[in-house]
């Protein structure tokens, strides 16, 4: 069959532009698949192999928290129905920081299923951007490069609200550094009488574009420092990090369901040990900035 400019110029159009996908060196991995597994009780991850998404059932509607890349949308949509639920169930979707591996496919996923969105203040002016913030540290990337789907309606939260769905309530806990708008969740969840404290973490690394210095601003290091503090204080049982490599997710939840005793898929611990895995980073991320000064 001969492929015409018309006939290809219809196929582009098929394609929402909300799906179309995203191009970086790490965005392949980040998005392969991986099979749905329950956390605890009624929460499920549902993330792909790089960029978690965790689906949470209240009872009267699913909450999602993160929507990774446009590409994404289609495995998590894959990975709520192989739940049994159906994408339209998600009443509200989450996001715990405006940058394009997590927030990505909220657009899509938003359409697709007539969630609500929430964020933080400075993250839901960025979702609606499409766009990392002017004071992001990754902002020297380029519009180009941070750009992602625009979000259209996003309610804003405040810190420490808590939103509510069914027998579920959500708290919000603003956690800025990574980015200005970052946001971490934690909800309590219980299955036959065992209850336990359940975050999703935002992003702890000190990552940047090249010529950024954290080190040229005190405030935001203090900031930033503030977020270790706030995210190791949470009363905690199982910690998800928005990349669930730095939990370490993927070995324990093997371990547990291998009936290995080590390591712990839930751990009081979690949150104080990925606090930990931040706060080394911007150490390390200040010491090599001093040195690059001197």
């Amino acid at each position: 069959m001969l492929i015409t400019p018309a006939l290809l110029a219809a196929a582009l159009a098929a394609t929402p532009t909300d799906l179309t996908p995203i191009d970086c060196d790490a965005c392949a991995d980040w998005n392969r698949p991986r099979a749905p597994f329950v956390l605890h009780g009624k929460s499920w991850y549902v993330g792909t192999e790089g960029l978690s998404a965790v689906l949470i059932d209240s009872g009267d509607g699913l909450v999602l928290i993160d929507g990774a890349l446009p590409q994404s949308a289609p495995l998590i949509t894959a990975s709520i129905e192989s739940l049994g639920f159906s994408l339209g169930d998600v009443k509200w979707i989450l996001n715990s920081h405006p940058h394009f591996d997590h927030a990505g496919g909220i657009a899509a996923l938003q359409r697709l299923s007539g969630a609500r969105v929430a964020s933080t203040v400075r993250g839901a002016q960025a979702l609606r951007l499409g766009n990392a913030p002017h004071d992001d540290p990754q902002a020297g990337f380029g519009p180009e490069a941070n750009a992602f789907p625009p979000v259209a309606e996003v309610s804003e939260l405040a810190d420490g609200a808590v939103l509510t769905l069914g027998g579920l309530s959500l708290v919000l806990h603003a956690t800025p550094g990574h980015t200005p708008g970052g946001a971490t969740w934690a909800w309590r969840s219980c299955d036959e009488g065992d209850c336990r404290n359940l975050v999703y973490a935002d992003s702890l690394s000190a990552v940047s574009a090249p010529g950024f210095r954290f080190s040229d601003d005190p405030a935001r290091v203090a900031e930033f420092r503030a977020t270790f503090d706030r995210i190791a204080a949470l009363d905690c049982d199982l910690a998800v990090s928005a990349h669930p490599g730095p939990t370490r997710l993927f070995e324990r939840a093997a371990a547990r369901d291998a009936g290995q005793a080590e390591p712990a898929f839930v751990d009081d611990q979690s949150c104080r040990a990925y606090a930990s895995f931040g706060r080394d980073w911007l150490d390390k991320r200040l010491a090599e900035e001093a040195a690059a000064k001197d």
